[in-house]
């Protein structure tokens, strides 16, 4: 079975077990001091939604939005930036009930759209996406500009 629950400074090591882990997916050196800095700013100033999904009380799964506003609509929503699963627990079920959940908490707190991102290789979760209703937007080319710090 699966729980899934809200990250707060109790499971703050978890969160930042998995969040580093995903980093790490996306070829990012390991950095645990600074993974929970970051994860630890993000919780303190409320400026993300952590979930964590557990598999008898293991944590597997790691999930971070972001709250940003649609301009055209007048309506908040939800940035999904961040779903890791482990290895161990994908196929599972897991991404599918994270994101189920995501989607309550979204009608629960009246967000417009909630919007992600994946790989252009990443076809199993963009079959996942596609399942739960998730629709590829190709109304607009999405453009970046890296600031060098």
């Amino acid at each position: 079975m699966i729980n899934i629950i809200q990250a707060n400074k109790s499971n703050l090591q978890d969160a930042v077990f998995l969040f580093e882990k995903y980093r790490s997916f996306y070829h990012m050196p390991n950095d645990f001091k600074a993974a929970k800095y970051f994860i630890s700013e993000r919780l303190n100033k409320h400026d993300s939604l952590i979930f964590l999904a557990y598999k008898k009380n293991t944590p597997v799964g790691f999930m971070q939005i972001y709250n940003s506003f649609s301009s055209v609509a007048m309506q908040p929503i939800w940035i999904l930036n961040d779903l890791f699963i482990e290895p161990s627990a994908r196929r599972s079920g897991c991404a599918t009930k994270m994101l189920k959940h995501l989607y309550e908490q979204a009608i629960q707190n009246s967000i417009f759209s909630i919007k992600l991102a994946t790989a252009i290789d990443n076809h199993s979760a963009k079959a996942l996406y596609d399942s739960l209703g998730y629709k590829l937007v190709s109304d607009f080319d999405n453009y970046c500009k890296t600031v060098p710090l």
